[in-house]
């Protein structure tokens, strides 16, 4: 009797467990379907491509074998691009992070009083990127800018901060800190949910000021958001596109191009699929080196915490 009864148990359990098995698996097939449609296929499909030389349209295809990847190892162009994609990323992270964190923890410390600011600050995530580009390209004008327009009120000349090479790149960073700042600040108000407010109010029952509190107690446990938003900024920036496409096209000359906008006029404006694969597949292998290296060394900072 005890055996059969654990036999019947064990069916049921094994039913359940099937049955957890099939929904499981009815859910995660469209997922998975569109996963490997739009992402895991294209990569593929890049890698396949940058052996080939090919311009897109025709039918026929010339096998080249490593040819796209031996030019691409010497590309100057390519490494400038890279260049600039690793001179955005560090300003991104210096400069993004700690006004949203900033502007987040004057929104905590506020509360409600600062809802005009929270909504003020938000307006910029709510607009495209093309919309932000064309906002700033027309602002920034040499003739007729508001940059240009003020100079001239007081009396100076005209000022081309995004045809001019020592400057065109700086003032696209600043742009995109404009865009996605905001972001941030978000990200850091979800990390401030976390605290409890019993912290908060133990550390003001034992004399902390709200400098005390922020620079001892909220930033450590806010680290790890912190952290996870550096990450998102790095991957952001290595693979930035349509605003600088927008603003820049990656003018003046090179001063403002990057991998992406590089790739695209090799392989939609010159016609040269075969060599944009390669740097698409280029852009793959050192976003995901620099994304496993960066994983590494905060995880290996947790493990010696």
């Amino acid at each position: 009797m005890v055996i059969s009864m654990k036999n019947q148990s064990g069916t049921l359990s094994g039913r359940r467990q099937r049955s957890t098995n099939i929904a499981a698996f009815v859910f995660l097939l469209p997922v998975s379907l569109l996963l490997t449609v739009f992402i895991f296929y294209p990569i593929v499909d890049s890698f396949v491509i940058s052996t080939y030389k090919w311009n897109g349209i025709a039918a026929e295809r010339t096998f080249v074998g490593i040819a796209n990847w031996t030019k691409l190892m010497g590309d100057r162009d390519f490494w400038f691009a890279f260049r600039n994609n690793i001179i955005i990323m560090v300003m991104s992270i210096i400069i993004q992070i700690p006004i949203g964190l900033a502007e987040a923890t004057f929104l905590e410390f506020a509360g409600r009083k600062s809802t005009i600011c929270k909504i003020l600050w938000f307006i910029p995530m709510l607009m495209s990127s093309v919309a932000i580009g064309f906002l700033f390209t027309y602002a920034l004008a040499a003739n007729g800018g508001m940059i240009s327009a003020v100079s001239q009120f007081f009396g100076g000349g005209n000022i081309d901060l995004l045809g001019n090479k020592n400057t065109a790149l700086m003032t696209v960073i600043f742009v995109i800190a404009w865009q996605f700042i905001p972001f941030y600040m978000v990200y850091a108000m979800a990390g401030y949910t976390n605290i409890s407010e019993d912290v908060y109010e133990a550390s003001l029952i034992d004399g902390a000021t709200k400098s005390q509190y922020f620079w001892k107690i909220a930033l450590p446990l806010l680290m790890p958001t912190l952290k996870s938003a550096a990450i998102l900024s790095m991957v952001g920036s290595l693979k930035y596109f349509d605003l600088i496409y927008v603003m820049t096209g990656g003018g003046p000359g090179t001063a403002t191009e990057l991998m992406a906008t590089y790739m695209y006029k090799n392989a939609f404006a010159q016609f040269n699929m075969g060599y944009g694969s390669a740097v698409a597949a280029g852009m793959f292998i050192l976003i995901t080196l620099l994304s496993l290296i960066t994983m590494r060394m905060i995880n290996g900072k947790k493990e010696a915490e």
